[in-house]
């Protein structure tokens, strides 16, 4: 059986593993495949292509992203698949996305510095212009400097919605974020959908107009389901006809509980679903 891992994250977002280390993970782990799909940003990708073509396992790499859109107050994210990185109007889209986080980055880090908290965008960046720059890495700033003990720390007494450090984004639309991401070859994925902690019936209404938007698939297997999850999961790709899809979220060290392809020790997603997911979009693996 052949396993594979459709979402990860390194150090061009908010995972801690280099693109090249993801590729020696994921082939040390014996995965068959994976995607690399940093939030906002196919900055990775070259690297990641480069690595997968320098090492000898046979390991299939599939360019990928996660978009944040905006939905009600809050915001949910679109992973796409087989996304071509070079694509122009993909990489305006991206920069504007990536500049909407940039001005709301200096505003917090403003915030924390009037307070009396020295952050720098370079420590946040670990001096990675390319870096996309999110929420974790306040915590993990917040942490490694004594402000608080634990990433959950720092979200709740720092980086809450209510916390006056708290900036909002500026999001596109989920309608938006599935264009561009079709558009650019890829192909749409609803990203964990039980982590937004919407009602059952708020939740497929949303998944309803994703759907009409040109959405494909849903993140069937997630490292945080438990009990029935998954198969909840199952049954809503099903009523919408959504391929299902999978991945471990893994981000190296900001989530040291989660390994690539193995989530917290019981993951394993069936090569089927990268073969089922590839050939609605037309790609040959």
């Amino acid at each position: 059986m052949k396993y594979i891992d459709l979402h990860t994250h390194s150090n061009y977002s908010d995972g801690t593993c280099s693109p090249a280390e993801l590729v020696k993970r994921a082939s040390d782990n014996g995965l068959s495949a994976f995607a690399l799909t940093d939030h906002d940003s196919v900055a990775g990708i070259d690297d990641a292509i480069k690595a997968v073509n320098e090492q000898n396992a046979p390991l299939k790499f599939i360019p990928g992203t996660e978009l944040s859109v905006g939905y009600k107050s809050s915001d949910i994210h679109i992973v796409g698949l087989f996304i071509n990185h070079h694509d122009k109007a993909f990489n305006e889209m991206s920069k504007m996305i990536i500049q909407r986080r940039t001005d709301r980055n200096n505003e917090m880090i403003r915030r924390f510095n009037d307070a009396g908290i020295p952050i720098t965008i370079e420590e946040l960046t670990n001096s990675n212009p390319e870096t996309v720059v999110t929420r974790a890495h306040f915590a993990r700033w917040l942490v490694d400097h004594n402000v608080v003990k634990t990433p959950n720390d720092a979200f709740d007494k720092y980086l809450d919605t209510n916390s006056k450090f708290y900036v909002p984004r500026e999001y596109i639309t989920p309608e938006e974020g599935i264009d561009i991401i079709r558009k650019s070859g890829g192909i749409a994925i609803l990203a964990h959908p039980l982590h937004y902690k919407l009602e059952e019936k708020e939740l497929e209404s949303l998944i309803g107009r994703l759907k009409d938007a040109g959405l494909s698939g849903i993140e069937v297997m997630y490292s945080n389901h438990i009990g029935q999850d998954e198969a909840y999961v199952r049954k809503l790709a099903n009523k919408f006809d959504l391929l299902p899809s999978g991945g471990s979220d893994f981000h190296g060290a900001n989530k040291p509980a989660i390994d690539i392809g193995k989530g917290r020790g019981n993951l394993a997603i069936p090569y089927e679903y990268l073969k089922n997911l590839a050939d609605a979009c037309g790609h040959t693996l």
